[in-house]
């Protein structure tokens, strides 16, 4: 159980520090690490990154600051309530009042929720490769519920662009709780070229 508190702070640290991912692994934030996101075009959605997301005041290790993992073994009933802890906290995280209706373009990975025949109905969109499905999720605020304007085909851990009017719409699925979510979306397959 420790190994799950061990994977859930470091997802935290790589979405709140933008640490950069394994390697093979696309960068959750594509040729912006390191710089200002690009003007957009007027009328074009603007390129974020994922740390806009989360308001500046908050932090995810707040209350797990003094957090000593080397005490606990799996199957420890103290590592059990921790992450219960945990989930709690980060399932509450608050979205960014400052980015909420603005029309932005982020890149990220795919977590299906709904297919259908023509491809995916609704995802969610996650910060680095394995969210929600090899580790414990991210806070909240560092999930997008996306909602394509049209079915999109790509499956699980595909990396993408997606587009569209950012709304606080807290969502809780199986695989995890989001704060934010995208209607009508454009989704395309990421490219590493920014515009």
């Amino acid at each position: 159980m420790h190994r799950l508190l061990a994977a859930a702070a470091t997802a935290a640290l790589i979405g709140s520090a933008g640490a950069q991912p394994a390697a093979g692994v696309p960068a959750s934030q594509p040729a912006l690490a390191g710089a200002a996101p690009a003007k957009a075009a007027p009328g074009a959605p603007r390129t974020i990154r994922w740390e806009e997301l989360v308001p500046k005041d908050w932090d995810p290790m707040k209350e797990f600051k003094d957090l000593n993992l080397a005490g606990l073994a799996d199957g420890d009933p103290r590592a059990n309530k921790l992450l219960q802890r945990m989930r709690e906290v980060w399932d509450a995280a608050p979205a960014n009042p400052a980015i909420v209706g603005q029309a932005v373009r982020l890149p990220g990975f795919v977590v299906p929720l709904e297919e259908s025949k023509q491809g995916l109905k609704e995802f969610l969109l996650v910060p680095y490769f394995g969210a929600c499905i090899h580790s414990p999720p991210p806070p909240a605020n560092q999930i997008v519920h996306v909602l394509p304007a049209h079915p999109a085909a790509f499956k699980s851990m595909d990396t993408v662009w997606v587009s569209g009017t950012l709304a606080t719409v807290r969502g809780d699925s199986y695989m995890g709780a989001s704060s934010y979510r995208i209607d009508g979306a454009g989704v395309e397959r990421y490219t590493e070229k920014a515009r």
